[in-house]
């Protein structure tokens, strides 16, 4: 049975996005892309939000195609396009996602280990909201967190306030030539 990995980008200060979603303030090269791409292309499916799901959707089905794309870029649009997506939403209609998409409605967590377990590897999950659920529900069994040398101030917290304290133990660390540190943890 695969894992659940919560895989994110956050500023120094914590930070997933902008106050107005912004994700422009990232260090993301080349190293580092090539680096998501590999990590990605083996997860059996991705766990998305409808927000995540909707910017993810708007550039990457067709990003493969500009002749301005890099290699990288170009991949990982063949990454995006082949990959079982799983996106939460109560407003989403499954007909206005596309084919590789299946739309689920909240986070039930037995139906959370359904998918663990008939699923072809991990399933990364993505965005605050549902990432915030799945914490919620003790979903999350691996964080990869890529922590970007800059602080933006303000927006929204990857991880959301809560009552008590969670220890995890840390598996590992890399760090990029853009100075992002790759920090994984597993629960402890």
């Amino acid at each position: 049975m695969g894992k659940i990995i919560l895989m994110s980008q956050v500023s120094l200060d914590g930070y997933y996005e902008g106050p107005e979603r912004q994700l422009d303030w990232g260090l993301v090269d080349e190293e580092l892309h090539q680096h998501m791409n590999d990590e990605v292309r083996s997860v059996g499916g991705m766990l998305m939000g409808r927000v995540t799901y909707e910017q993810m959707a708007a550039y990457w089905p067709t990003a493969g195609a500009d002749p301005a794309a890099s290699a990288v870029e170009k991949d990982y649009a063949g990454i995006w396009r082949s990959a079982r997506k799983y996106v939460y939403s109560r407003t989403l209609a499954a007909e206005q996602a596309d084919p590789e998409v299946t739309v689920l409605r909240e986070v039930v967590p037995e139906e959370v280990a359904a998918l663990k377990a008939a699923a072809d590897g991990d399933l990364t999950v993505s965005g605050a909201d549902l990432a915030a659920s799945f914490l919620r529900h003790g979903l999350v069994d691996e964080y990869r967190i890529y922590v970007h040398p800059v602080r933006i101030g303000r927006g929204h917290h990857l991880f959301p306030p809560s009552d008590g304290t969670v220890p995890l133990r840390l598996e590992g660390t890399r760090t990029f030539g853009t100075g992002v540190v790759l920090l994984r943890y597993t629960a402890a």
